[in-house]
């Protein structure tokens, strides 16, 4: 994508990264819904509609950042879905179920956008025009998902994996552990200035983009 004008990599990152922070937070709250919580679907958060999702910050303005500056690493969190974990039968199992549902969602689109990465590949140079952008729309949207996928599987509160292993852990810890989350932006924050998380996930993430990529046949 180094060939790409800052115009052209804004238009092909711009559905992509709404999309898989959008669909992250419908898949919490559908599965909150389906463990007894409604919380998420009496306020109208259920919908793929991504006005009712955006965080001026998280959804805009930093990737928007992360993408001018050319780190190489871009990421973002929409509004999150309201869950009342109250609702559930088993507070901590329940909420670590609806927690994974976020990561595995940004798995599932991963796929979805590699496919739609082999429709541009099997198109072929014949149609450029097509092509091309099913493509490059496809790299971004496997890449996407696979970074957002990654970073809410850390053990950060109040990323969904401090919810897995909260859910893991006996009740005295897990209440001692979320004390945490108050922490939890700066330290993510942190990580990323240091380009620590780069250093984190740049093995898996390298490892995993191979897989889809040759889903995808690139």
């Amino acid at each position: 994508m180094d060939q790409l004008s800052l115009v052209q990599r804004i238009v092909v990152w711009v559905l992509p990264v709404i999309f898989a922070i959008t669909v992250h937070e419908v898949a919490h709250g559908w599965v909150a819904k389906q463990y007894g919580d409604n919380t998420a679907a009496s306020l109208g958060r259920l919908t793929l509609n991504p006005i009712k999702h955006i965080d001026l910050l998280g959804t805009l303005i930093l990737p928007g950042l992360l993408l001018l500056t050319g780190t190489g690493f871009i990421f973002g969190w929409a509004k999150p879905v309201p869950v009342n974990a109250r609702n559930f039968k088993k507070p901590l199992h329940d909420m670590a179920i609806v927690a994974l549902a976020g990561p595995v969602s940004n798995l599932l689109m991963a796929l979805f956008w590699a496919l739609i990465a082999r429709i541009g590949v099997m198109i072929g140079g014949g149609f450029e025009a097509v092509a091309h952008p099913l493509i490059y729309t496809g790299v971004a949207g496997i890449t996407i998902n696979l970074v957002l996928a990654m970073i809410n599987l850390l053990p950060i509160p109040p990323l969904d994996g401090s919810r897995i292993l909260t859910g893991m852990l006996p009740q005295y810890w897990a209440w001692q552990y979320n004390k945490l989350e108050r922490f939890g932006f700066i330290i993510l924050m942190a990580l990323l200035y240091f380009k620590i998380l780069n250093m984190l996930l740049a093995y898996p993430l390298y490892v995993a983009q191979n897989l889809f990529f040759s889903i995808a046949g690139l």
